[in-house]
């Protein structure tokens, strides 16, 4: 499976920002040994252990075991590079039901200059196993469930800051949160419960109302199951293709992306009767097919025609959340979204082997409502409340691909409305959080669209010298498509010129 699924931070947010570096010398250090490490609040440090790790440049990793009922074992690690220390913190976040990132990322951020500090939070570090989520009596685990939603990530914080002060002698004087996915959740949920653990908080693409998403995304699925309509890969890269082709001019230049899918008005009824060729086979688009793909991009709603979450953006790809594949006897089927299921199987109906192919849409509703109703106060982070953060002087920086195919930006967009409403208004808002959309870009990374190509960098700048940024640039990975980002609401429209070119856009 691809490490797209729910990617953690990814080299684009941990891209080298020396020039923006405080201009001191590298801190005087002990030897690689273990260093004591105070207890967070209702947890017991279990062991301290140090290794010296060869690389370029070499650094000490301390990695810390802590518990909080003596059958959970959390570990955290805190990488301090050994030279050109710049006396800023990095934590990094997880994917799916991994809580952090202890690969490349974890290892560039020291390469830059970072203590780098990330947690397992006591839970597998392969992102679809959900195994710890049941005791041995079938119940939630609620105390790795709290780990996992909240907890960890705070002692992150608290014990990468203790370690950090205890080797070099000096306390941090920058700390940044990354994350993408779940990582970005994990990153809201620390401007919303402990405003004062980051300077900078980056949280791209973030699971933000967790206990809607996870089951919504798993729509497509209900859909095509109870519609007994399972539309073949050809006839859904064909809606996918026709919404392209038929929303891709209206932001002035015809270059394969549809820059706000959520004003796609395009209509899958069009593509009645259509014959499309897949490896030598021929499909014709039914009135069926057409339903199916319209209630996949209208999204869930219940049994009063309510919307509950938003679809997946027209022009996204399919794959993971809708796509089909043959089953046992040869007939297509809908696997349904990894994680979704994950969710539905261990946390609402609390059984490995629940099957969710059989869910009818009264049973989806039922279960949606559960998971608000049961974890809300545990994993929602959904509180638009962000005052509190606000007083701190943190900083957060969130960008959101408008193809995201695994997390609907509708989300992200919803919960910044509701921090409007509730803090005064999109200027007062911008002060301290911004959020921008990438046209063409998928979950985290990816797509046809130019990506941020240094988003950390740019939140350096705002919380160290107070340049709030007004465009993040971007760029597609091979470099042959730029474009300047614009902060949500507004979007880049082309103004005439190279549309490869950053200047022919402008922010509207």
């Amino acid at each position: 499976m691809r490490r797209l699924l729910f990617a953690a931070a990814v080299p684009l947010l941990l891209t080298t920002v020396t020039q923006l570096a405080p201009s001191a010398a590298a801190a005087a250090t002990t030897s690689c040994t273990s260093v004591p490490v105070p207890a967070p609040a209702g947890a017991k440090i279990e062991s301290v252990q140090a290794e010296r790790k060869i690389d370029t440049p070499s650094y000490c990793q301390i990695t810390v075991t802590l518990t909080h009922s003596g059958s959970d074992h959390v570990k955290v690690a805190v990488a301090l590079p050994e030279t050109g220390w710049t006396g800023r913190l990095q934590a990094l976040g997880g994917s799916a039901y991994a809580a952090g990132e202890f690969g490349a990322p974890f290892v560039q951020a020291v390469k830059n200059g970072y203590t780098a500090v990330t947690t397992d939070a006591g839970v597998s570090l392969n992102g679809l196993d959900t195994t710890w989520a049941l005791t041995a009596d079938g119940k939630v685990d609620q105390t790795l469930l709290t780990n996992f939603a909240t907890r960890s990530v705070h002692e992150e914080a608290l014990i990468g800051k203790a370690v950090t002060e205890r080797y070099y002698h000096r306390p941090v004087t920058y700390s940044y949160w990354t994350g993408c996915s779940t990582g970005g959740r994990q990153g809201y949920s620390e401007a919303q419960n402990h405003p004062g653990d980051f300077d900078g908080i980056l949280a791209n693409a973030p699971a933000v109302e967790w206990t809607q998403f996870a089951v919504a995304t798993l729509w497509p699925q209900i859909v095509m199951n109870q519609s007994h309509d399972f539309p073949s890969t050809c006839v859904l890269s064909a809606f996918r293709t026709a919404a392209v082709q038929a929303c891709d001019a209206r932001d002035g230049v015809t270059n394969g992306i549809v820059d706000r899918p959520d004003e796609c008005s395009y209509d899958p009824r069009g593509l009645i009767g259509t014959k499309v060729v897949c490896d030598g086979q021929e499909f014709t688009v039914t009135a069926a097919d057409a339903e199916v793909m319209r209630k996949i991009w209208a999204g869930p709603t219940d049994e009063y025609g309510h919307k509950l979450w938003s679809g997946l953006p027209k022009g996204a790809d399919f794959t993971w959340l809708a796509g089909t594949q043959p089953g046992p006897d040869g007939t297509l089927v809908a696997p349904g979204f990894p994680v979704a299921v994950k969710w539905v199987q261990s946390f609402l109906e609390k059984q490995a082997d629940f099957d969710t192919s059989k869910l009818t849409y009264a049973q989806f509703t039922d279960l949606f409502r559960q998971s608000v109703r049961e974890y809300d106060d545990v994993i929602g982070t959904s509180d638009p409340d962000l005052s509190a953060f606000r007083r701190s002087g943190g900083k957060l920086l969130t960008f959101v691909g408008a193809n995201d195919q695994l997390i609907p930006p509708g989300g992200t967009l919803r919960y910044r409305t509701q921090v409007e409403w509730t803090m005064g208004g999109a200027q007062r808002v911008n002060d301290f959080y911004r959020l921008f959309f990438a046209p063409g870009v998928e979950h985290c990374f990816g797509g046809g669209g130019p990506e941020p190509t240094n988003p950390l960098g740019a939140l350096v700048d705002w919380v160290e010298h107070g340049k709030a940024p007004a465009t993040l640039a971007a760029a597609t990975p091979d470099g042959t498509q730029k474009r300047d980002l614009c902060p949500y609401p507004k979007v880049s429209r082309y103004t005439g010129g190279d549309p490869a070119v950053a200047s022919s856009y402008r922010c509207r």
